[in-house]
């Protein structure tokens, strides 16, 4: 069977767009249960820039999974600060059953073996809990989705990985049981060195297989998913869909959409 993405462009309503992916793909009834909490891992950098998904996305998420008796908003600690000053983002969002949860903090954790190095990570990224993955889409070679489960590291020093990040990034997909829904929020699509530099794309791509999410957002910006190093990882351990002509793009076509991102690929081009 064909791996689905859903492509939807994002209207005033957000919430309905993002509805409206969900119903592409075949909804997500099986996840939102009463049995099984949520975590969502929110993909932020810096605080104090905008490379992260919008709080109008992340209520989305958060609004289709009305079942789940917990919602857990989670980020861990780096060197622009901790987990808990970043997930300010989004606390109009907080109540009591939607809170944030630093992954550095949490005391209750279970060894996993990362690139060869032991690391305890929280026992919220388990199973049975489903794990979501949303991050800006980007124009970066490294990843997007994937490139999101770095956080899942507790330390601060997580530019070790760097080294060898696909063998890293694939490995803490496998440790936690893979991604169950992969959200790129395509309001604003960034490029550039730092990723200063974005483009309005107004886009969601929404997907069960975020391997084949990944690829899909990474040929929208002008990316070869075939050169990317940890699409190449993930299917090699048989994990997911990367090839776009085996991915059935649903919604949006990919062609449609050249012209909106023409004016990101110019600017990348010139800056070659």
């Amino acid at each position: 069977m064909a791996s689905k993405v859903a492509v939807v462009e994002i209207d005033k309503d957000v919430q309905a767009s993002f509805e409206k992916a969900l119903k592409l793909i075949g909804n997500i009834d099986d996840l939102n249960t009463t049995e099984r909490s949520v975590v969502i891992k929110l993909g932020v950098f810096d605080h104090k820039k905008e490379h992260h998904t919008t709080v109008s996305v992340v209520s989305a998420i958060v609004d289709s999974f009305n079942k789940a008796p917990r919602i857990f908003l989670a980020e861990s600690d780096n060197y622009k600060g901790t987990g808990t000053e970043r997930l300010q983002i989004w606390k109009t969002l907080f109540t009591e059953r939607v809170v944030p949860f630093n992954l550095s903090e949490d005391t209750e954790t279970k060894e996993v073996m990362i690139a060869d190095e032991k690391k305890c990570f929280s026992h919220i990224l388990f199973k049975p809990n489903i794990f979501v993955s949303t991050h800006a889409l980007r124009r970066y070679d490294r990843g997007t989705i994937l490139k999101n489960l770095l956080g899942l590291i507790p330390d601060r020093r997580k530019v070790r990985f760097h080294k060898k990040l696909s063998t890293a990034l694939i490995d803490m997909y496998e440790a936690i049981g893979g991604i169950d829904l992969a959200v790129v929020d395509g309001t604003y699509t960034y490029s550039g060195p730092t990723l200063d530099e974005r483009v309005n794309t107004n886009v969601l791509l929404v997907g069960r297989d975020a391997i084949a999410v990944e690829a899909v957002g990474a040929t929208l910006v002008g990316l070869d998913p075939a050169k990317m190093p940890v699409i190449q990882e993930a299917m090699d351990r048989g994990l997911g869909e990367g090839k776009l002509d085996k991915i059935k793009v649903l919604g949006t076509s990919i062609e449609s959409l050249s012209e909106r991102f023409s004016q990101l690929l110019k600017t990348t081009k010139k800056k070659r």
